[in-house]
């Protein structure tokens, strides 16, 4: 894959002075902006309340901002039937139905073809290991299986760019590097460009292009991070020089984000 830090580029995606306001009264953003190239992968980190899921549902269509422009490269302000997948926290699986069948739910939804259907998600289960657990129900699988039906369910539709909002943060540190590892795998071959919440620096520094570091009350950009480390990662790159120091700096800022009167 083509480094995505090798040359500026138009963003596919724009949001501007962003803000939300609930009806509670709560801001979960004020003047929010965020650029996002083709094909980067980059994490919102920040403390709990600082809007970062509010962003992921905002770019998704799922609410609408109270002021302030979403912007695609198109033109077109809103996604429409632009491709977008959305990893959750949770699976959200349906318990009564196979792997299959919830992996297929989304083709369904949107009337695919039954034969395209079954092509389809063959595919997205081969691409996350679970050829073989086409048929297991929920129950029956460990916590990362059931978050790798979760990636099929968001891989089959096809998407352009991939959503994931904190999806490991519930698993153990094993299966979370695993996970880390199979997730840049499946970015660099497909071709996607993500968006990815998490709380940890260290899983933000390893999978990331750029970082963009969040404080709260209101939710805003504090900071933003390119990486310098090699697209291609693994396990043995925890260890380098150059991760650590970004570690380093990340942390910095955002415990600089959290200080008193700051956060």
């Amino acid at each position: 894959m083509t480094d995505p830090m090798a040359a500026p580029r138009e963003p596919l995606l724009r949001l501007s002075r962003v803000t939300k306001r609930f009806g509670s009264g709560t801001v979960a953003l004020h003047d929010f902006d965020l650029d996002v190239a083709a094909g980067e992968f980059v994490t919102l980190l920040g403390p709990s309340g600082c809007g970062k899921s509010t962003v992921l549902r905002l770019v998704a269509d799922l609410m609408t901002p109270t002021s302030g422009t979403i912007a695609w490269s198109d033109g077109d302000p809103a996604p429409g039937g632009r491709r977008i997948g959305f990893v959750f926290q949770e699976p959200t699986l349906m318990p009564w139905a196979p792997v299959a069948a919830n992996v297929a739910l989304p083709l369904r939804l949107a009337g695919v073809d039954s034969g395209e259907i079954g092509r389809r998600v063959g595919e997205a289960l081969a691409r996350v290991g679970l050829a073989q657990f086409a048929a297991a129900y929920p129950r029956e699988l460990s916590g990362g299986m059931k978050m790798r039906v979760s990636i099929a369910r968001a891989l089959v539709t096809r998407p352009r760019v991939l959503l994931l909002d904190e999806p490991f943060a519930a698993l153990d540190e094993i299966t979370r590097f695993k996970l880390n590892n199979e997730l840049l795998h499946l970015w660099r071959s497909e071709g996607w460009t993500v968006v990815f919440v998490t709380h940890s620096v260290y899983e933000s520094v390893y999978l990331s292009t750029r970082i963009v570091v969040m404080g709260t009350h209101p939710g805003r950009v504090v900071s933003e991070h390119p990486l310098a480390l090699p697209v291609e990662r693994s396990d043995a790159i925890r260890a380098s020089a150059g991760y650590l120091a970004a570690c380093r700096d990340v942390s910095a800022a955002l415990g600089a984000a959290m200080a008193p009167g700051l956060a």
